[in-house]
């Protein structure tokens, strides 16, 4: 090993003996060693052992980690799957092993591409970490990596001899820092590692915006002179006061990081010498609890007495606290040179409420987030790191119950979205896009087929899968958790539903109109309400669709017409009795000589194939004779024939196929229901593919408890060629039924 190396190990094992305490230590060495002879050129494996021990030291010195921690951290740049992970545990226990697995974890998530720009992938890696020393372990990694890319960007020629530029790649150095601003100072922060989260925001900065930076570094320390004197001569008269008045306190002052002097030049456009809250004074009361709030009034007053405060900034969360819990008194006042300062009035209990506990300072500052349980979470790991004697030790009792709340879910181009536990697919296309909802028949969850219907879980990469003829249906509502998913399909079904109803009223109208009869919409709502449709969507949706007779509307509608008019219902029959007659005995109008012959060469026949049963050459079929749309053409057993039958017998007649096999070409819906597995769609395509003459013109399929159910559209010639068909896909792996 070279010096270096050496140096570093006698550094850390002065911080953290109890981490190489007897064999474990020659554990550690000899598995790092075996990496470097193994996995590593000498180079490669210097620079792997030196940033371990480095990041080591970090976590040791600045964070206070245990023995497991230094341990897992020493390894974690040479572990890189689970399956290393056997021997380490034999030797080194479970505890080292867990945090290795969450840094495995961690490094798979990245592969995945996403945006780290957001308090999403924050949550989500949360998650992923079972043990929060994986967190602190990553931000220290960060913080070694930015400290040194600090130092090559340096203007101090001596500082960036030290480094070796081509380990740093200028696209690396932009990717990291982007991390270290966006991703880990946050999360710093919010452990209450304020130091380091204030060094990696300052170092991000010196590294994407050099100029900024150093022109405010400049502008500091040109007046850091007078800053002091000014923030002494300001403090000074107010101990003097709050002494006179026998009050125990203590006064910070500090100034602001050169990132967050940057943000406020950015927020508020404006020069260095415009922002004028270069520092903030906090006064820290020792007041007993049935006190506080006087002591904070008294301390108000005497400062307010000798600097004239600025209204429109005074804060009281002292009669009412925040929310979350924060107490403080916050006033602006015009100090000495015209100079507004801001001071924060608190006491000793307050303050630690604000640091430790329901209001940490990072959600005090704005950086919100939505999740309590992340919140309580990180403030007791927080309180734990600020514990005397051996914090970590708390550390295994804290597990995260995020996974109890909410998931984060992938696009294939690493998007991140967080959806309530228990979304399913078809909740996350809604929530990617209404139109990519509403067309959705299903997804690719980690490149593997899933249906609509499947529960999605943290980490899932998804593709959605869309038709341009699919719908939403009213069993989608089943199918979804998430309030913005029920209501867009809601919403998608109002509209479907309101397109149908004008359509199917248009077409009312229209009839009405040729049979001359007056249209009146009241009277027509009374008719559906005689027919027994409570819904008046409903009945305008099976109109729209066919499955209403307008024969049966329009004859209810002329008696109510008659009625609203005076007329008795008696004096006009609606069909003569021979009509009636011919009804009673179907029997023996099916059963005379006339017969209707269906060929398509026969010229002036005007009959149209029923949609609701779909007849093609071959099949046993009537002739249904409507008022104005000629005749139809169902099968013998279609879904409809009895009610047809039973209500109006004296408009069928007997039909049969005329002409040759083959000739025609028909299209037909088959209903197929198989075992959900992976291929079985692309079976049942290939299958229609080699049949001549055969074209699919439609497939859509949903899933559900490992069984698929679709509905294939072709078209094909005759009922020879449907069964043949029909043969050949019940002959599929894993199709277990087709129907017409």
């Amino acid at each position: 090993m070279t010096s270096t190396i050496i140096n570093l190990y006698k550094e850390l094992r002065s911080l953290q003996p109890a981490a190489f305490d007897g064999g474990e230590y020659r554990t550690v060495k000899n598995i790092l060693r075996l990496n470097a002879t193994t996995s590593h050129t000498p180079a490669e494996a210097v620079a792997q052992i030196t940033r371990s021990l480095e990041t080591a030291i970090i976590v040791s010195r600045e964070i206070g980690m245990n023995a497991e921690g230094i341990k897992a951290c020493l390894l974690s740049p040479h572990i890189t799957n689970t399956k290393q992970l056997d021997n380490i545990r034999q030797q080194l226990g479970d505890k080292v092993c867990t945090i290795l697995e969450g840094i495995i974890n961690i490094q798979q998530l990245y592969q995945k591409n996403t945006s780290i720009e957001s308090e999403n992938f924050r949550n989500l890696l949360i998650s992923f970490a079972k043990d929060m020393r994986v967190i602190l372990i990553m931000i220290a990694d960060c913080t070694n990596t930015m400290r040194k890319m600090s130092k090559l960007c340096s203007d101090d020629k001596e500082t960036k001899k030290t480094i070796d530029p081509n380990d740093y790649s200028p696209q690396f150095i932009t990717r990291i820092a982007g991390e270290a601003s966006f991703l880990y100072a946050p999360l710093a922060h919010k452990l209450g590692l304020y130091k380091i989260k204030s060094e990696l925001e300052d170092i991000s900065l010196k590294i994407l915006n050099h100029d900024a930076y150093y022109h405010i570094k400049e502008k500091l320390n040109s007046t850091k002179s007078a800053r002091d004197t000014y923030i002494n001569n300001f403090i000074g008269p107010i101990e003097a006061q709050l002494s006179a008045q026998h009050l125990k306190f203590h006064i910070k002052g500090r100034t602001k990081s050169i990132h967050s002097i940057w943000q406020k030049m950015k927020k508020q456009h404006c020069e260095f010498e415009g922002v004028y809250d270069l520092f903030a004074i906090r006064i820290i009361l020792d007041s007993p609890p049935n006190k506080e709030k006087l002591h904070c009034w008294q301390t108000y007053s005497i400062i307010t007495d000798m600097y004239q405060p600025n209204p429109k900034r005074l804060r009281d969360w002292l009669s009412i606290p925040k929310s979350n819990g924060y107490e403080s008194l916050h006033i602006t006042v015009l100090g000495p040179q015209n100079k507004w300062v801001e001071v924060q009035i608190r006491t000793e209990r307050m303050d630690d409420i604000a640091e430790h506990g329901l209001a940490a300072h990072w959600r005090y500052k704005g950086i919100k987030t939505e999740e309590k349980g992340i919140e309580n979470w990180l403030s007791s790991i927080r309180a734990a790191l600020e514990v005397e004697g051996d914090t970590m030790k708390m550390m295994d009792q804290f597990k995260t119950d995020l996974q109890a709340d909410e998931v984060y879910i992938f696009t294939p181009k690493g998007d991140l979205y967080k959806l309530i536990k228990g979304a399913t697919v078809l909740d996350f296309a809604y929530n990617i896009h209404t139109n990519i909802g509403d067309h959705c028949i299903g997804a690719l969850v980690n490149n593997r087929n899933a249906s609509m219907r499947q529960e999605l879980h943290s980490g899932d990469q998804v593709t959605i899968l869309t038709s341009s003829t699919q719908t939403p249906k009213h069993a989608w509502l089943e199918y979804v958790v998430t309030g913005r998913a029920k209501s867009k399909i809601r919403q998608s079904l109002n509209e479907i539903e309101a397109k149908q109803a004008g359509i199917a009223k248009e077409m009312i109208e229209r009839k009405f109109k040729n049979r001359k009869i007056e249209y009146n919409a009241n009277y027509l709502n009374t008719v559906i309400k005689k027919m027994g449709y409570k819904d008046v969507n409903e009945f305008y949706r099976k109109v729209a669709d066919d499955q209403i007779d307008f024969n049966d509307i329009a004859e209810q509608y002329l008696l109510v017409l008659k009625k609203e008019n005076g007329e008795a219902e008696s004096t006009a029959p609606l069909h003569k009795a021979e009509e009636f007659k011919l009804g009673l005995d179907t029997r023996e109008s099916n059963n005379s000589n006339d017969e209707l012959v269906i060929d398509r060469n026969i010229k002036g026949l005007d009959y149209t194939l029923a949609k609701c049963c779909s007849p093609i050459y071959g099949d046993d079929i009537f002739g249904f004779v409507t008022v104005n749309n000629g005749i139809k053409i169902h099968r013998t057993n279609c879904p409809n024939a009895a009610a047809l039958r039973e209500k109006c017998g004296y408009r069928i007649v007997k039909a049969r196929w005329s002409g040759e096999e083959g000739k025609g070409t028909y299209s037909i819906a088959l209903h197929i229901v198989g075992n959900d597995d992976l291929g079985v769609v692309n079976n049942i395509s290939s299958v229609i593919s080699k049949e001549a003459k055969v074209n699919i013109r439609s497939f859509s399929i949903d899933s559900h408890d490992g069984l698929f159910e679709g509905t294939l559209t072709i078209t094909l010639n005759d009922t020879h060629q449907l069964d043949s068909i029909i043969k050949k896909l019940k002959g599929i792996k894993g199709v277990k039924n087709i129907s017409r």
